[in-house]
């Protein structure tokens, strides 16, 4: 008996698996779907007949693109030429660097700047965030037919020209505009806003807000549209009150979109509004309201000074370009996308 029981066999104990088996089979199965992709991708030439009508609807876009944005970009010529339109740009004699030399010298250079980056500075931080709490208090309403009415409300603005935006604020904002005569008469002098140079910035960042801030909405709210309804269901159920839903899920769902249109309005900086400025430039005077965009136009249409308003609006795209790249930079290291991936 002892014999035997000290024969019989031992339970057999099975071996963990390699430490690698999982990756393993993991490359194995990436493996079969790259061949199964080689396998099942079409030839070029088949899947250009396949999308044609997709690619013919995309033509007209192209074009716009390349005859407005890309072709232009050879005239950047100018501001390394002394140039002169009836000789052309093969005619015109190079000059190199002077007109940039010629640039910086300028003093109304440097005042358009300053308030090109003092406007951009008081949008950034004033208009940027009104779509977005627009867009907030859209999507919070609970009514659909006051929601869409609203919506058609605040849309309106953006398609009325700064024309007509300029001259409706003249007649309240103006010296006998609708607001400030009410004032007047109770006691009130504020004088005529529209001609007052020390709130000119806000008078045009007023302007923007009523006329873009219901068009800029568009993209948030189609972002809000996407984050997931049993998201705004548990923390209501964890005792969460609107704001709470609001700072924890609403606001970190459509965080990508802020941070991408972020990052193109920091690229978009020295651009603060070529005809909303121009139409106003009078009234307030060159010093107060004199921005690159105008600075330009002045110097080079008016004045025939083309190279060095070129090297102006060259430097601005620099600038812009350089702008964009280390803001998208800056995103990817935080953890975001920006504007694209790396």
């Amino acid at each position: 008996m002892s014999t035997a029981a000290s024969t019989s066999p031992s339970p057999v104990v099975p071996h963990p698996p390699p430490a690698d088996d999982g990756r393993a089979k993991a490359d194995a199965s990436r493996r079969k779907r790259k061949r199964r992709a080689k396998v099942t991708k079409r030839p070029l030439r088949e899947r250009l007949r396949r999308d044609r009508t997709l690619l013919l609807l995309c033509v007209p876009g192209i074009l716009y693109f390349v005859v407005f944005f890309y072709v232009p970009l050879a005239g950047n010529v100018i501001a390394f030429q002394d140039y002169q339109p009836y000789l052309g740009f093969k005619e015109s004699p190079m000059v190199g660097w002077t007109n940039f030399q010629a640039l910086v010298q300028e003093p109304e250079f440097w005042t358009a700047v300053k308030n090109t980056l003092e406007i951009s500075a008081v949008q950034l931080l004033l208009y940027f965030p009104a779509p977005i709490a627009l867009a907030l208090f859209l999507n919070s309403l609970i009514s659909s037919r006051s929601r869409r009415f609203l919506q058609t409300v605040v849309y309106l603005p953006h398609f009325l020209s700064w024309v007509v935006v300029v001259g409706m604020f003249q007649q309240i904002f103006g010296g006998a505009g609708t607001v400030t005569s009410y004032l007047n008469e109770h006691g009130v002098s504020v004088g005529n806003l529209m001609n007052n140079p020390d709130t000119f910035f806000l008078l045009i960042t007023s302007q923007a807000i009523w006329k873009d801030a219901g068009w800029g909405a568009i993209i948030f709210l189609a972002a809000m549209a996407s984050i997931d309804n049993s998201l705004y269901e548990s923390s209501a159920i964890d005792g969460a009150n609107w704001w709470r839903r609001i700072w924890h899920v609403t606001l970190p769902g459509i965080r990508p979109v802020i941070i991408m249109l972020l990052i193109l309005r920091l690229g978009d900086i020295l651009s603060v509004g070529f005809e909303q400025i121009l139409l106003q430039r009078d009234n307030v005077g060159a010093e107060a309201s004199e921005v690159l965009d105008t600075y330009v136009y002045f110097h080079g249409v008016v004045d025939g000074d083309w190279g060095m308003s070129t090297a102006a609006g060259l430097m601005k795209g620099v600038i812009g370009f350089a702008l964009i790249y280390l803001a998208n930079k800056a995103a990817h290291r935080l953890g975001e996308q920006g504007v694209y991936r790396r």
